[in-house]
């Protein structure tokens, strides 16, 4: 994680710098670039110190070992559930939410219903039923 949160925290500077001269060379009158850089290397800057933080509360991965083989990191990568259907009902969803930036705007009301839905049964998947921990 230590690498991670270097290379997001090391951006921070840089897309402020990068929104500073871009504000000098357009005479400060094109305000989505001036700003949007800025604010892009504030999203950066959360990044990096999430990373950073949670680095410190975590011990060494094998990716974190310069010496490290690729076998050290075989096994599980975490909790998959391959039978979930949630997925599938979160990305239908989002093409509906799509497909009312085109039509209009009630139909996206309907899709961004229909993902909060799916999304709530897909984080809660594991809380119902057999599977309930």
């Amino acid at each position: 994680m230590k690498i991670e949160a270097r290379l997001f925290l090391w951006g921070t500077p840089f897309f402020i710098l990068c929104g500073v001269v871009y504000g000098y060379m357009t005479d400060w009158q094109e305000p989505v670039g001036f700003l949007g850089l800025p604010l892009v290397g504030g999203l950066v800057a959360m990044i990096g110190a999430y990373l950073a933080l949670t680095a410190r509360r975590i011990d060494a991965r094998p990716e974190d070992n310069p010496n490290g083989n690729i076998e050290d990191a075989a096994g599980d990568q975490g909790v998959y559930a391959p039978w979930s259907w949630w997925p599938l009902a979160i990305a239908g969803s989002a093409a509906i939410c799509f497909l009312g930036l085109a039509v209009g705007w009630w139909v996206f009301y309907i899709g961004f219903c229909a993902a909060v839905i799916a999304l709530v049964g897909w984080v809660f998947e594991y809380s119902r039923g057999i599977h309930s921990h």
